[in-house]
């Protein structure tokens, strides 16, 4: 994302929310809105629980009852309202980041607050959150053209803090990271992209290799192991000894600025950017744009790819689109129940609904009916 995280909202009470919910899923409804009004920074799927991060606090939706518990500064140990990311660990703890606030834990009931004051953690804005195979979890921490403190790694009990003072990393801005199948962590930046395999480091900038951009914002790894680099200044492709490149100069890439990646399971790489949307299948590209296809807004800032290989791709102002690979289908705030055309976010759980985070609340939509209660699923 290129804007500046600044919310305000005040939160509507839970028992008009619940009202509400109750209502809706009696008629079993196509489109369902939660929570009217916040702008929606990250959605986790766990079983039977949405958790959402909104500009108000952290919201727990139970699909089974469609039940809602709000938990904000006001009422729990969420040290701010601006909730930028959400992780869950094996044994079922939130890893929560804020703006400002810092780093929250929660197990479901107690929670444990880590900042500046009280832990290593180098910055009370944190922006990304990763959970490696052993448990730890990997914080960064900043945002594009917001000066923050590094990365941490936090085992439970240790701090291990790198920065560009004491490390390989080399910026201390961390946009993104991803971990691959043997434990490296790949680390995007606002300059450059780092590989830490726990004891070395090894820097990738626009100097000394073939990253296009030094402002790192989008990883995603593929089967074989190759990073797709999201960058300021085109998509990089690395196989850990060759870099491509794809600009608007040598490719059917319709932008520079990449903000997502997808790859479906055939290998395609689904590529969103401020000018367009890319597929890539390794050789050939296609391009949608609103010039010459049904994508309501070349701004895209969200992809997802569900169980069907549909894709859902949410636009900064557009609303939120459905391809199949041949016909698009449009939701916008005219048409549906999108509370806002303004799409931040995207999450699929195990009955199909797609959980839809928008500037103005969250949604949940799945054609036919969303599923949710118990009785539900079992008439299914």
């Amino acid at each position: 994302m290129r804007t500046v995280k600044f919310f305000t909202l005040a939160f509507v009470s839970l028992t008009i929310f619940s009202f509400f919910i109750n209502f809706a899923l009696s008629q079993n409804p196509e489109w369902i809105n939660f929570t009217a009004g916040n702008y929606v920074g990250a959605i986790a799927v766990e079983g039977n629980y949405i958790w959402v991060g909104t500009s108000g606090g952290l919201v727990k939706i139970d699909r089974t009852t469609g039940n809602m518990t709000f938990y904000n500064r006001a009422n729990s140990g969420l040290p701010s309202n601006w909730v930028w990311s959400i992780a869950i660990d094996g044994q079922g703890n939130k890893w929560i980041g804020t703006g400002g606030g810092g780093l929250a834990k929660f197990d479901g009931v107690n929670w444990t607050v880590y900042n500046t004051g009280n832990s290593g953690l180098p910055d009370n804005d944190v922006n990304a959150i990763a959970i490696d195979g052993q448990g730890n979890k990997w914080i960064g921490t900043g945002w594009i053209g917001i000066y923050g403190g590094g990365l941490a790694k936090f085992d439970g009990a240790r701090w291990t803090v790198y920065n560009t003072s004491n490390s390989g990393l080399p910026s201390n801005d961390v946009l993104a990271i991803a971990i691959d199948g043997q434990g490296n962590k790949w680390i995007g930046t606002g300059g450059g992209l780092a590989k830490f395999d726990g004891v070395n480091w090894t820097v990738y900038n626009t100097s000394n290799s073939g990253l296009p951009s030094d402002v790192v914002s989008a990883i995603a790894i593929d089967g074989q192991g190759n990073k797709w680099i999201g960058t300021l200044e085109g998509l990089a492709k690395f196989d850990g000894a060759r870099w491509t490149v794809y600009n608007t100069s040598n490719s059917g890439l319709p932008n520079n600025d990449v903000v997502a990646i997808a790859i479906d399971g055939q290998g395609n790489k689904w590529i969103g950017t401020n000018g367009g949307l890319a597929k890539f299948d390794g050789v050939r590209w296609a391009v949608y744009k609103t010039s010459n296809s049904s994508l309501p807004d070349n701004d895209v800032r969200a992809i997802v790819i569900d169980g069907q290989g549909n894709k859902w791709i949410g636009t900064y102002k557009g609303g939120l689109a459905k391809f199949d690979g041949k016909k698009w289908t449009v939701y916008n705030t005219s048409n549906s129940g999108l509370p806002s055309d303004v799409v931040t976010s995207i999450a699929i759980d195990g009955q199909g609904n797609k959980w839809i985070g928008t500037g103005g609340g969250l949604a949940v939509y799945r054609k036919g009916g969303v599923i949710l209660m118990l009785k539900d699923i079992r008439m299914r």
